[in-house]
């Protein structure tokens, strides 16, 4: 077997089963580091049949000797194991830190060790925090409004100080709103899709918080493993960070009335108090990633949307 290229931290998640797959379609070998707390085993069904290899390993970021065994040999380590929600920072501040930022620190210290060249980090637009000038663009400053988005924003400057210090090859991406198949409606900090989705299909209501006005960057997770892959590679990228995000916003309210439309069926929303450290509107400036990645968001809300919906239909979730 040839050998091992690339590392996706969380490999079993969302996201990264996501680039785990699309790897293995072009016949890489890839190697997962997850410690299933959020990914989940059926994921890796996604893996099955595929050209390349995949090796997993389980375990967690916070440990770094098992990052470093992880790290060995690898070339690209794509980092999308978090604690990604900013409700759950809220609630549990200290574990959100222990994952996001030193599980960061340790696949940076494991990717320098072993010789790796490139990290490419999952980041957020949280970071940009409330600010009401739209679009968000990289040049703002930034202002955190919950400890995620803090510790996500520490990821940065973290991987810009290694590549600054020690020259270890770093992108960040900071995501806006992903959404797609496989990701978990059933979780207690579940995003907002799923769950106006999955309550939709087994005909609840769904809930807003807030008047369902506020407005989303919403990115179909194919644009988000696109965007990972050209980071892989880019030579203008390195020590960057940018904006992954279809440069399109929509308000939640918009979200659920096409997802009536594609189910046929009338929406009766619960509407709720809105929850500290949401943001009101976001809306992604993606210039910068098209001009250092050729980032090319190619699937638009509405037809990610309905692909979404089937395999939520399905049961491939």
């Amino acid at each position: 077997m040839s050998s091992t290229r690339y590392l996706v931290t969380g490999g079993a998640g969302f996201i990264g089963s996501h680039i785990t797959a699309t790897l293995l379609q072009q016949g890489e070998n890839v190697r997962i580091l997850d410690n299933f707390s959020t990914g989940r085993e059926s994921n890796l069904q996604a893996f099955e049949g595929l050209a390349g290899t995949v090796e997993i390993i389980r375990g967690d970021i916070r440990d770094l000797t098992t990052v470093k065994q992880a790290a060995e040999g690898v070339e690209v380590i794509f980092h999308q194991a978090a604690l990604a929600s900013v409700p759950r920072s809220i609630a549990d501040p200290v574990s959100s830190l222990e994952v996001n930022v030193n599980g960061t620190q340790n696949v940076l210290v494991a990717a320098r060790d072993a010789q790796a060249r490139r990290v490419v980090f999952a980041s957020s637009s949280s970071v940009y925090g409330n600010t009401p000038t739209l679009p968000k663009h990289e040049g703002m400053p930034t202002a955190p409004m919950s400890p995620y988005a803090v510790h996500k924003l520490a990821g940065e400057l973290l991987c810009a100080v290694f590549t600054d210090i020690y020259g270890l090859e770093t992108v960040a991406l900071r995501y806006f709103n992903v959404f797609g198949p496989r990701q978990d409606p059933k979780s207690e900090y579940a995003a907002v899709i799923p769950r106006f989705l999955t309550a939709l299909l087994t005909k609840e209501q769904p809930i807003v918080f807030g008047d369902g006005e506020q407005t989303r960057d919403f990115t179909f997770v194919a644009n988000v493993v696109q965007a990972n892959i050209k980071a892989a590679s880019a030579t203008d990228a390195i020590g960057q960070a940018m904006n992954v995000g279809c440069g399109e916003r929509i308000s939640l309210n918009e979200v659920l009335h096409i997802a009536g439309e594609l189910l046929e069926t009338s929406v009766n929303i619960d509407y709720r108090d809105p929850r500290p450290g949401d943001v009101r509107d976001s809306l992604a400036d993606i210039s910068k990633a098209q001009r250092l990645l050729g980032y090319d968001p190619a699937i638009k809300f509405p037809e990610g949307l309905a692909r979404t919906l089937e395999a939520l239909r399905v049961g491939i979730v």
